[in-house]
């Protein structure tokens, strides 16, 4: 075997054997997601029954993140919101009698649309559009 031909080979070999590197990256690139703030999709979240049970329907995963929907299907008013409390990550509770949520773990309090009422959160509660569709209550993104 020449020089010429050993190195021919060699490179050869080479390339083929980092092929599979060269492949696993291309596949590995996370392709682009559709932001959920982009969409204009309603999202099934429970049905008018179960809201009329309890007066709330907590979804702890959803499209969306985690959601707590109050009120009643008769209301005009249903209220949705990402329950996540932005000081320390607790889930707040709907207080009916006071008209506000609040956290458990810190006693901050937020308003029926999201905003701060007592810290100590300082960022509001993301809030969403909601819409009772036949016997389903449905949520998008604002």
């Amino acid at each position: 075997m020449n020089r010429r031909n050993f190195i021919n080979l060699f490179s050869v070999s080479l390339f083929i054997s980092c092929l599979p590197i060269f492949t696993a990256s291309y596949a590995a690139k996370p392709k682009p997601k559709k932001k959920p703030s982009e969409s204009k999709n309603w999202i099934n979240v429970g049905t008018v029954e179960e809201l009329n049970k309890t007066g709330q329907i907590l979804k702890e995963k959803s499209p969306l993140g985690p959601l707590l929907i109050v009120g009643k299907s008769n209301s005009a008013n249903l209220i949705a919101v990402n329950p996540t409390c932005p000081h320390l990550g607790c889930t707040v509770d709907w207080e009916a009698e006071e008209n506000i949520f609040l956290c458990p773990c810190h006693a901050s309090e937020f308003t029926t649309d999201g905003k701060v009422q007592n810290g100590p959160a300082t960022e509001p509660l993301p809030t969403y559009e909601t819409k009772i569709a036949g016997k389903s209550v449905m949520v998008r993104r604002v």
